[in-house]
């Protein structure tokens, strides 16, 4: 029979969880700046957040703005590997101006993603998304964007769960996604659903030989109600019925990161964790004069926010439990720090315009509107224009 303990969270674990806060410093604005170079940076400072060298000065490519670019987007909503729920154009969605933006970090340039050289670069490897269904986006988006480069290369589908892979034959390069919410373990145990916080091994034997894993999770651990995917958490085999949702992150994070310094060689696999994808259910957070009854979440949001900062300054809790349990890895993680950037989009989102809903669930977008996930094309193409630029410059 489960033992249950009623402890609260800082007594299960003998002491409360510091958590700390992040500094953010706005680099100087160069007026000509081109980018060199990520490689040096990421041989000794594995933990902070990636910088391009532009004129003498650092370009933090997390800060900056959104930037209208009619050559965007990259490839068309009849891209064959889009899932229902967020083929936004295919479902309805009457605008388009949303798919017209490009990130502009303050002082660089990105580099315009290639997918041929994508291809080339990444012949006969391996890339795995690993998490939940925005690492899904991200995986979708990822494949849109190479294909597209190379329509009539020869490619192969292989759908499953928890493991999905798309391979460009031609290539010998295989793009996959394991769906893994939490990253760590659920179990059945006597016909309950067991989140055991101290366990990964039995996700984590599909990661191993990898050459590119990009892990990502969070929102799975806020959810309650009939949309909580467990019915019981384990840790140091007790088990709890609830604990504080962000010192349970923190625990599961640690378990996956132990996973990776124990488990990953990194000559030979690079690691990447997509920080925490915002969500835009609150217009009050973006609109001072909105309120619930006026303004319907996402619903209608056709543009994205001008400045370089969120109006509200919030950062999502889960993102501060990220980053520290990163910066204490031992091992180079490379965090894809999209979490501010994609906060301006608030247009951004599949909204009512998804497959999943039916046509009552769309007449009602103050109840079914879908403002956690995004668009495709979208906002993904971007993280993965970051990845790009990650993995290559």
């Amino acid at each position: 029979m489960l033992s249950l303990s009623s402890q609260a969270p800082c007594s299960a674990f003998g002491s409360c969880l510091t958590i700390l806060c992040l500094l953010f410093v706005q680099p100087h604005i160069a007026s000509s700046a081109l980018l060199i170079s990520l490689r040096n940076h990421h041989n000794n400072h594995q933990h902070r957040r990636p910088m391009i060298q532009a004129n003498q000065s650092s370009c933090a490519l997390f800060a900056g703005t959104w930037v209208r670019d009619d050559t965007y987007p990259i490839y068309q909503s009849n891209c064959p590997i889009i899932d229902a729920e967020f083929n936004c154009q295919m479902y309805g969605r009457p605008d388009s101006d949303y798919l017209k933006y490009r990130w502009q970090p303050l002082n660089c340039q990105l580099p315009r993603f290639n997918g041929l050289e994508f291809l080339l670069q990444m012949k006969g490897k391996t890339v795995m998304f690993v998490g939940d269904s925005l690492g899904r986006n991200q995986w979708e988006s990822l494949i849109c964007m190479v294909s597209a480069a190379a329509p009539t290369t020869q490619t192969q589908i292989i759908r499953g769960d928890p493991l999905s892979t798309f391979k460009f034959l031609d290539y010998g390069l295989s793009i996959s996604f394991y769906r893994a919410p939490y990253l760590v373990d659920i179990d059945s145990i006597q016909g309950k659903r067991v989140l055991k916080l101290d366990d990964i091994s039995g996700n984590s034997n599909a990661w191993l030989g990898v050459d590119v894993l990009s892990f990502n999770t969070g929102h799975w651990w806020t959810h309650k109600g009939s949309l909580q995917g467990w019915d019981y958490m384990e840790s140091g085999g007790k088990y709890y019925q609830d604990m504080d949702r962000s010192a349970a992150l923190e625990k599961g994070l640690g378990t996956w990161a132990n996973w990776v310094e124990s488990n990953i060689d990194s000559t030979r696999t690079r690691v990447f964790f997509l920080s925490i994808s915002p969500t835009h259910y609150d217009p009050t957070e973006w609109n001072a004069g909105a309120t619930i009854a006026t303004t319907k979440n996402c619903y209608g949001e056709t543009s994205p926010m001008s400045g370089t900062k969120y109006p509200t300054g919030l950062y999502p809790e889960q993102m501060r439990v990220v980053d520290t349990v990163i910066r204490d890895m031992r091992s180079p993680v490379y965090l894809l720090d999209i979490t501010m950037l994609s906060e301006l989009r608030k247009d951004g989102h599949p909204s009512i315009y998804s497959g999943d809903l039916t046509p009552e669930q769309r007449a009602n977008p103050a109840r079914s509107a879908d403002c956690s996930h995004w668009c495709l094309p979208g906002l993904p193409d971007t993280w993965n224009e970051l990845f790009y630029t990650a993995l290559f410059f």
